[in-house]
């Protein structure tokens, strides 16, 4: 089906008895607010379709929703890097904001102001960033998850290298794509999580939203494969699924405490006592202290510190528990998170020092880095422990 092209921007397309005015924009783009404002006031839609999931959209409408959260409810269910994937995410978006003086997303707040002003129906159509990302760590190594992370952290401290260049790509471009555009190299399959999917969710959403008229405002770099995938039937709550975590990372897990374990014991059987407990030693030492120095990096409190470095030779025998969750859970208590930390969170994930200093967001860096240094510890001793037998 080809689409009638009103301008460069906007394409006109249908779907059984309904008409659907297909918008798209620049997230950095002053231009793009002004043309979704334009339209859907002279369009008069029943709906306006939006490009935002509930947990967007709440973090436009809610300004305050950062008090709600219950950082120790994330920890314990697993959810730190998640939450500051997101929270590095939405860093990176404001700083660019800031440098071409617009508001974060403001063709999307221009499409929900001027859809209430029309009485028009707010549909959102993009997929929850939680089932995005979580559908992305389910794919992804731990090396691959590594890279993302410093890549978005790295990406805090750019902005201002940023050129003109630049921001004509991310203008075509979904903003999650632009930041990991190095990894996506790597892991093609990333694109299949990222944009396919997405772009077919998009196309499913915008034409089953309630209404006849109906304008659907969405990054331009969605636009082609909507289209790609406009008579496409889409079984949308397949790609809502966080598929399981794939059958060798799940015996994975417990081959390697079992095989060190193992090595323990030949360490005993082969070398007697000494060998054993140099053995154990090695393990402890190089855990510990790997655990101990990711949560030093991380600014955390003495005792996180110390809780790391002495449980992370534990809970890497555990396939159940991580060291990050410990040190976590310890620094939550140690330095709870204020009121204060909470409404500054907008703010403060603008920089590197503010990302440091905030108590919540200070809680997910220990747990990334906590973890990261006891799988450092991990892949350290083992070889140690090799050479002893």
């Amino acid at each position: 089906m080809k689409a009638p092209v009103i301008n460069n921007n906007i394409y006109r397309l249908s779907f059984e008895d309904k008409e659907i005015i297909l918008i798209g924009t620049a997230h950095v783009s002053k231009e793009s607010a002004r043309l979704v404002a334009s339209v859907i006031e002279e369009e008069k839609p029943d709906t306006v379709s939006i490009e935002l999931c509930q947990s967007r959209y709440q973090s436009i409408r809610q300004k305050n929703r950062w008090q709600n959260m219950d950082i120790v409810k994330v920890i314990k269910e697993k959810k730190a890097f998640l939450l500051l994937s997101n929270l590095l995410l939405a860093s990176f978006q404001k700083r660019i904001a800031e440098k071409l003086d617009i508001k974060p997303g403001a063709e999307i707040i221009s499409a929900i102001e001027t859809a209430e002003k029309v009485g028009a129906q707010i549909h959102l159509a993009d997929r929850d960033i939680r089932i995005t990302l979580s559908r992305i760590w389910r794919v992804m190594s731990l090396w691959d998850k590594l890279k993302i992370l410093f890549q978005l952290i790295l990406s805090s401290g750019e902005i201002d290298e940023i050129s003109e260049k630049d921001i004509e790509k991310m203008k075509q471009e979904d903003m999650l794509e632009t930041l990991l555009a190095d990894v996506k190299k790597s892991l093609p399959v990333l694109r299949d999580i990222l944009i396919d999917e997405r772009d077919k969710y998009l196309a499913h959403k915008i034409k089953t939203a309630s209404g006849k008229r109906i304008v659907a405002v969405v990054g331009a770099g969605h636009v082609p494969g909507i289209k790609k995938y406009w008579e496409v039937n889409t079984d949308i709550n397949a790609l809502e699924k966080i598929p399981p975590k794939g059958m060798f990372m799940r015996i994975f897990k417990w081959i390697l405490p079992l095989s060190i374990l193992t090595l323990f014991i030949l360490g005993f059987f082969y070398g007697g006592s000494t060998a054993g407990a140099h053995m154990i030693t090695l393990w402890i030492v190089a855990n510990g202290l790997m655990a101990g120095l990711g949560a030093l990096i991380a600014f955390a409190h003495p005792l996180t510190i110390l809780s790391s470095i002495l449980a992370a030779p534990l809970t890497s025998l555990n396939p159940m528990i991580a060291a990050g969750w410990v040190s976590g859970l310890v620094e939550a208590f140690s330095r709870k998170p204020k009121v204060r930390d909470f409404e500054n969170l907008s703010k403060d994930i603008l920089s590197i020092r503010g990302f440091r200093q905030n108590k919540v967001t200070k809680i997910l860096l220990v747990v990334a880095f906590t973890n990261l240094g006891s799988a450092i510890g991990t892949f350290v001793a083992i070889p140690l422990m090799l050479k002893v037998l």
